[in-house]
């Protein structure tokens, strides 16, 4: 799970990477039109996408001409995963550090 978290992460670093997910959450669209937005040469906004296919965030097929790009929910829902986990461990810590300030708080009263 680590290593998927690590080549989640690491997809999702980039702004440009992040703008083609928040795009694809709308539904599918082709290469073009993930590409039009961004300031790069569309060789370089390839590269993205490979890394987000890489990363099992995006599957893409081919029609004819065309290029179409989905997202994929599972590496969304592992990270989601990972995240509540953290915060839950992390709230359960500031829980405990609260409750000692005001046990320190009262002892010197």
């Amino acid at each position: 799970m680590t290593n998927n978290l690590d080549t989640f992460f690491g997809a999702i670093s980039d702004p440009t990477r992040r703008a083609v997910i928040e795009r694809l959450a709308e539904g599918p669209a082709p290469v073009s039109e993930l590409h039009a937005p961004h300031d790069i040469a569309l060789p370089t906004f390839m590269k993205h996408l490979k890394v987000l296919e890489a990363a099992g965030l995006v599957r893409s097929e081919k029609k004819g001409r065309v290029r179409t790009v989905h997202i994929e929910a599972a590496p969304l829902a592992e990270a989601e995963h990972w995240l509540n986990r953290q915060r839950r461990i992390w709230e359960g810590r500031l829980d405990r550090l609260q409750l000692l300030a005001e046990q320190l708080e009262r002892e010197t009263k």
